[in-house]
């Protein structure tokens, strides 16, 4: 299939068809002649080009998108969204508050909240890939609302940043992130937010979490002593996930950085610490 009739087929133009020729989306084959041609995977791409362009994806995240044959890519590209939704809806609130007659000056601060929050989530989705990334992108997205003022705050901020950006890599065994991506290819955002719902819930009221759970922790950790949970593929993916939290510097850099620019987070720290000293006092086999 000759150019013109790839424009007809896929609704592009001649230049934006040659344009991801050359970002090399599409490879058509080159003739004696000088003429390309394209095939019919390369007029696949190109549809898929197209939806994912009117969708207002850039170059690179199409690119990863083709190139990604787990759905990770769009699962986080449409949790970008979502966080990109919520910062219009808080900008959206700015703008009705200068139209009320707010001060310019007052809501200054207000933006910069928006502008930090939006740079520490897109950077965790960068530093942590898949299932895990958004869950914690999400996790801690919530706490991230409050204008970082002071000092103690900025340092904070930079510590979160530095520590994102040389962060090492989270890398699986083969088999285990064929596991991963099996058993967590269908949670979307919605999912993963019912997850930090129940933690949140079981946190503010661990008498009542304990209760109602029981018979369900109590089976939980007779499995946990079990040969068959210890070979298991959730068992090994824990320990690599808790080695390499402890070793990369996520419990003794970020978290700490968490709780200096977050008083929300900080506050809730100590809650998840409360929470924890009656869950270890019910079932101390957890240690």
């Amino acid at each position: 299939m000759f150019i013109h009739e790839v424009c007809e087929t896929t609704g592009l133009t001649r230049k934006a068809v040659e344009y991801y020729a050359m970002q090399n989306l599409i490879a058509p084959s080159v003739l004696e002649n000088g003429y390309r041609e394209f095939g019919e995977a390369d007029v696949e791409r190109l549809k898929k080009i197209s939806v994912l362009r009117k969708l207002g994806i850039g170059t690179d995240g199409i690119r990863a998108v083709l190139e990604d044959e787990t759905g990770e890519a769009l699962r986080c590209l449409s949790l970008k969204a979502e966080l990109m939704l919520e910062r219009a809806q808080a900008k959206k609130e700015i703008l009705d508050e200068l139209r009320s007659g707010k001060n310019y000056s007052d809501v200054r601060e207000e933006l910069k909240a928006i502008e930090d929050r939006a740079t520490i989530t897109e950077k965790i989705l960068e530093a942590f890939p898949g299932y895990y990334g958004r869950f914690i992108c999400l996790h801690f997205s919530r706490f991230l609302d409050e204008p970082i003022v002071t000092d103690k705050q900025r340092s904070a901020y930079e510590k979160i940043l530095t520590f994102l950006d040389h962060v090492p890599d989270f890398d699986l065994p083969e088999d285990l992130k064929t596991y991963l991506i099996e058993n967590t290819g269908s949670m979307g955002t919605a999912e993963i937010n019912e997850m930090i719902r129940s933690v949140r819930s079981s946190v503010d009221n661990p008498e009542a979490f304990l209760d109602e759970h029981k018979e369900m922790l109590e089976q939980y950790f007779l499995f946990r002593e079990s040969d068959e949970y210890k070979s298991s593929p959730a068992y090994r993916i824990q320990s690599i996930l808790m080695e390499f939290n402890r070793t990369g510097g996520y419990y003794d850099v970020f978290i700490p950085a968490m709780k200096d620019i977050s008083a929300s987070y900080a506050i809730y720290c100590k809650q998840l610490e409360a929470a924890n000293e009656k869950f270890l006092a019910a079932y101390p086999e957890a240690r």
